[in-house]
């Protein structure tokens, strides 16, 4: 189905960016998977080929252009060419870590931060999640309590997307701990705050090129000048940033499956069994069939949101209808072409195996389909 989402600087856009993640992504993916890590210099040079902060403004560093559909085009290319593990961090960057500075930070603060964040020398991260709360923000423990023109910030974090590269981390914190949601507020922690230390890069099953680690502080020393927001409105800040990102996860899905189909596809025409090719079985067919018009239904979904979302009129019931049923999506299909792959389908030397892995999480991260799904039904009055 032809998408009309894109104007031709959109088009053109996309070339760049598919002649930058052939260059600069794929010939590097796989020993930055088993470095679980990628390298800094991945950020410097898509930040210098400008595809960091495009909606950021110009004379800060950015493309100043406020259009959603060029961080969606990103996120879709790093999908197609399998190496969503390594595009994570610059999307994370891009699509949930620059609409904070963008859109809470003073102007002191943009112009001592938003520079290094196009440039991709200074990388950022978010962290919500603490051990043990999961979902439960509200219930976080991790303290920053005003000293002066100081706070002081006590606590942990986990699960923290770019957590070792990071350089400026959106902390959520309870500035007045007997409150619950209006005792959050957000501050930037700086590499090299004394009391900030990170912990391992975390293990993970998929997404191994993504570091991914556990973040501690322990009388951390932070200039009120790195509040970001207002004091107590914290809560408030994470929920109207919250649509974009699960938009942009609920993209990500349907490209991963696209992707995944598309793997697919080339390898049931080409293996054959029984003197045929394992396409041109009629479960094989309905089975490619029910993934193709799957996609195409979600696909036409999400661009409709990131059409409202470009109009200001995205609601978070829609993100969150997006959010779950694209990643639900992403792991049925990623599970029934590896199925059609057979055997070679478990051998991690095939995409489609990566992909499996990789898929597992999305179902979780950004909010857990149970979550979307509590948000949808409170929203019908039920």
């Amino acid at each position: 189905m032809r998408r009309t989402l894109f104007a031709d600087e959109h088009d053109q856009f996309r070339a760049s960016v598919r002649t930058f993640v052939e260059k600069e992504v794929v010939p590097s993916f796989l020993d930055w998977e088993r470095d679980g890590i990628v390298p800094r210099e991945l950020f410097t040079t898509a930040g210098a080929a400008g595809f960091l902060g495009m909606d950021a403004p110009a004379e800060h560093g950015g493309g100043g252009v406020d259009d959603f559909r060029f961080n969606l085009i990103l996120g879709e290319e790093l999908a197609y060419a399998g190496t969503g593990g390594a595009g994570l961090g610059l999307t994370l960057h891009n699509d949930i870590c620059l609409p904070y500075f963008l859109s809470l930070a003073t102007e002191e603060q943009k112009a001592r931060w938003l520079p290094g964040i196009c440039s991709g020398e200074l990388i950022t991260a978010i962290a919500m999640t603490e051990p043990g709360i999961g979902s439960d923000l509200a219930s976080m423990t991790t303290t920053a309590l005003r000293d002066g023109d100081h706070y002081v910030v006590n606590g942990s974090k986990t699960f923290i997307t770019n957590g070792i590269n990071a350089d400026l981390v959106i902390t959520a914190v309870k500035t007045d701990p007997t409150q619950r949601h209006k005792g959050m507020s957000l501050v930037v922690l700086e590499r090299g705050m004394d009391g900030f230390a990170r912990g391992r890069n975390l293990d993970k099953i998929g997404l191994h090129s993504q570091d991914t680690a556990e973040l501690s502080f322990s009388d951390v020393a932070v200039p009120v000048e790195n509040l970001l927001g207002e004091e107590g409105q914290g809560f408030v800040h994470l929920v109207h940033n919250l649509p974009q990102e699960r938009l942009s996860i609920a993209a990500a899905g349907v490209a991963a499956a696209e992707a995944a189909l598309g793997w697919t596809l080339e390898y049931v025409k080409e293996r054959t069994a029984f003197g045929q090719p394992v396409g041109s079985f009629q479960n094989s067919r309905f089975e490619l069939a029910t993934l193709r018009t799957e996609i195409d239904v979600a696909r036409t979904f999400v661009d409709r949101c990131v059409e409202a979302l470009v109009a200001d009129e995205l609601t978070a019931e829609e993100a969150a209808e997006a959010k779950w049923f694209c990643t639900e999506l992403q792991k049925r299909t990623v599970d029934r072409c590896l199925q059609l792959h057979g055997g070679y389908g478990y051998m991690l030397e095939y995409p489609i195996a990566r992909a499996y892995l990789d898929a597992r999480i999305t179902t979780i991260y950004g909010g857990t389909t149970e979550i979307m799904k509590e948000i949808v039904g409170r929203s019908m009055g039920v």
